[in-house]
């Protein structure tokens, strides 16, 4: 029988904010236009910000990040990584000035793997599942430098 995960978290594109972050953008630009008597050609612009986010409500990608007592995993639509805990030296946490947290695993062979952004999970529950599993994590706050 396997063993139950000490953390899973799951994420997929279409989700109500970026659905409402594009309606609102694009409601905008009807006002700006239809208002403002806006120009369609200063209107593109925002537009063209908008098509990544489009983009990921048509296909809703899904991704994934998975801890256990024996490996820490993750997966995007592109790539499925798998590391034993046995391999991991620390988990380095780095909070950047947008408030975000980009996730590090330094390996014991000197070798550094970045999580994804869209497989990273709330930063203070993960950190508390990594030490429950043992690993060692490291918190560094708004460097510029790495």
């Amino acid at each position: 029988m396997a063993e139950a995960p000490l953390l899973t978290y799951r994420r997929q594109a279409r989700n109500r904010a970026t659905a409402l972050a594009v309606a609102g953008v694009w409601a905008a630009m009807g006002f700006a236009w239809v208002f403002w008597d806006a120009s369609s050609l200063v209107l593109a612009l925002p537009a063209l910000f908008t098509l990544p986010a489009l983009w990921d409500l048509w296909r809703n990608t899904q991704s994934s990040l998975t801890l256990t007592r024996e490996a820490l995993s993750w997966r995007t639509e592109t790539r499925e990584v798998e590391v034993p805990l046995r391999d991991i030296d620390r988990m380095r946490m780095d909070t950047r000035l947008d408030l975000s947290v980009r996730m590090t695993v330094r390996l014991k062979n000197g070798l550094r793997l970045r999580i994804p952004p869209q497989c990273t999970p709330p930063h203070r529950k993960f950190e508390d599942a990594l030490t429950d599993a043992g690993i060692t994590t490291e918190r560094h706050h708004f460097s510029l430098m790495q």
